[in-house]
């Protein structure tokens, strides 16, 4: 069974944040003349990355929680540890630059990350109905505390 993780995405208060970040990075890439690799740190190195990578439904997802709701998600490419210069063991979370807006959910801030079950993972917008995703994202989150998402 495939396994997620959920994280919270500091300094960002909607999923075009994100977006335009990713797609600043990757300009910055192109014009040092390298190859972009989206990567996210963390301090912990998941334990379970077998669920995580190479379940039999696919890899897994990092679920972002944006103002006090899961609302995007990035799948998962791979799990690299690392130790920093200062001796710190750390962890990149390679992730595919592509961000697909998810039915929007309640959920608490919380430090680090956890996991997140496929039973319990917000669906696509794609998935639920045709036009969410060209919803602007503050009417989303509207309706969906509204409980009419």
């Amino acid at each position: 069974m495939t396994l997620h993780l959920l994280k919270l995405c500091v300094g960002v208060s909607a999923i075009s944040d994100l977006s335009e970040w990713i797609e600043e990075q990757q300009i910055y890439a192109r014009r040092a003349g390298r190859a972009f690799e989206q990567r996210h740190t963390t301090r912990m190195v998941p334990k379970r990355e077998a669920e995580l990578l190479r379940a039999t439904e696919g890899p897994g997802s990092l679920f972002w929680v944006i103002k006090g709701q899961i609302a995007c998600r990035q799948q998962l490419l791979d799990i690299r540890p690392f130790t920093d210069g200062e001796g710190i063991g750390r962890c990149h979370l390679v992730l595919k630059p592509e961000v697909i807006p998810v039915e929007p959910r309640p959920y608490r801030a919380f430090q680090g990350w956890r996991y997140l079950t496929a039973a319990d993972a917000p669906r696509d917008l794609s998935a639920r109905a045709e036009g969410l995703e060209a919803m602007p994202e503050e009417m989303r989150r509207e309706l969906a505390g509204l409980g009419l998402i």
